[in-house]
């Protein structure tokens, strides 16, 4: 094979590892279905073109020809019903044990007349079924548009680009040796497309679980902008909470308590730094609050300020780990919890992680007409502060919390590292410089 031809099949199978890898990612975050379909797509695809490479340990060429036959027919069938299942068309259970019998009965029947056949004409059957299946599914593919499902045309060119891949392979497979490199080009990037295509269209019908599964966590308090708890939602989670710790029992130390005055100043006794003798782990709690959403309103409108919350909801989800728990926060913010925080510098590093990323500047859409999207939009930097608690105190109420950082964040506004901290000996909200690393 030429070295062209290398590196051509070379960037399919890499974007086939990619494939696998993103599954396997999906797999983690419980969307098994996506990750099932996807890793099965992948896998199927790839061995049907290591086969036609040359990739068997088979040295006889006439039972290698009626062994790609077999893979032919067998990996059409399969890639034909994964390609129903995306489109919608095996919702019912009867419907998908049909097609199921309907595809088994036909493969298995194709396969035993390739055995009348000599072992190249075998071959020419089994691709000429695999073209067959190839052509009905564009057929299936094509009513799915013309009855107006917008994912349709990602499996029309998926399909396309399967045709050209399939027709390359069986011609490689059939002149072993002569034939061009440009062929190996050619259907090596239909390949890749095709993969792309069916990773995109996977995910386009299947995404909706990643919400579906948010939603029955998290009830009708669901919040569909930030995608995230409700406010009312995150304050019964919290409250929850410390309501636990003040049941617990908790071994002797000097009373603590978390208050906020009517001035709105943050005041409390909650301890700072991890206390050895009291029982039970600290809470640290994070209010991020976002001050010039007021003025993007006024300035262009609720949907330039539902884009915003929904950036600085996606950026506040990659920047802090998994075992963060966090929700919407009155209109204006998020608060973030960690249940067991006995690592103070955790906390304020995580803080400024956070301001670093929400900080960054985006372009907002001002309208919600689409034709006028790109005309009208503006960029815009979300004014950021935050407020961080690390609590100890086992008889600490959520309200008091959640206030006395609620007021510190807007008071971190005014300093240079948009953090504050609450300073122990003075009981005001102090700045928080960025930690040096060790």
């Amino acid at each position: 094979m030429d070295k062209l031809a290398f590196g051509f099949w070379g960037v399919y199978f890499g974007t086939a590892a990619l494939m696998l890898m993103a599954s396997a990612l999906a797999f983690a975050r419980s969307l098994h279905r996506i990750s099932l379909n996807a890793a099965l797509s992948a896998t199927a695809s790839s061995f049907f073109v290591a086969a036609f490479l040359g990739g068997l340990p088979i040295d006889d060429e006439s039972r290698l020809a009626r062994v790609l036959a077999h893979i032919a027919m067998l990996v059409s069938g399969f890639l034909a019903y994964l390609l129903l299942s995306i489109l919608g068309l095996l919702d019912s259970r009867k419907t998908r044990l049909q097609t199921r019998l309907a595809l088994t009965v036909l493969v298995l029947g194709v396969m035993a007349a390739g055995w009348l056949l000599p072992p190249v004409l075998s071959l020419v059957l089994g691709l000429g079924f695999a073209g067959t299946l190839g052509a009905v599914a564009l057929v299936v593919s094509l009513r799915s548009v013309y009855r107006g499902d917008r994912l349709a045309w990602t499996a029309v060119l998926g399909v396309f680009f399967m045709l050209v891949a399939m027709s390359g392979l069986g011609w490689i497979a059939l002149a072993r040796g002569q034939e061009p490199w440009p062929v190996h080009a050619v259907s090596a990037l239909a390949g890749t497309a095709y993969l792309v295509t069916m990773a995109a269209a996977l995910w386009t019908r299947y995404s909706y679980l990643i919400e579906l599964h948010q939603v029955m966590a998290m009830g009708p308090s669901y919040d569909p902008v930030t995608r995230m708890r409700s406010h009312n939602e995150t304050g019964q989670m919290i409250g929850d909470i410390f309501r636990r710790r003040r049941d617990e029992p908790a071994g002797p130390a000097e009373p603590d308590a978390a208050e906020v005055d009517s001035g709105g100043g943050a005041r409390a006794a909650v301890n700072a730094r991890p206390a050895p003798h009291r029982s039970g782990p600290q809470v640290g709690v994070m209010v991020v609050s976002i001050g010039n959403l007021y003025a993007l309103e006024r300035l262009h409108g609720m949907a330039a300020v539902n884009h915003a919350l929904f950036v600085c909801a996606g950026r506040l989800r990659r920047a802090v780990p998994a075992y963060v728990e966090m929700g919407r926060f009155s209109g204006d913010g998020f608060v973030l919890l960690l249940r067991d925080c006995n690592d103070s510098g955790q906390l304020i590093r995580l803080a400024h992680q956070v301001e670093k990323r929400l900080s960054k500047s985006v372009v907002l859409n001002t309208s919600l007409d689409a034709a006028r999207r790109e005309s009208e939009q503006t960029r815009w930097q979300a004014e950021i502060g935050v407020g961080v608690l690390l609590v100890s105190d086992p008889a600490a109420r959520a309200s008091s919390v959640l206030a006395a950082c609620k007021a510190m964040s807007r008071t971190a506004m005014s300093y240079a590292s948009r953090v504050a901290w609450l300073d122990q000996a003075s009981g005001e909200a102090v700045e928080l410089p960025v930690l040096q690393a060790a």
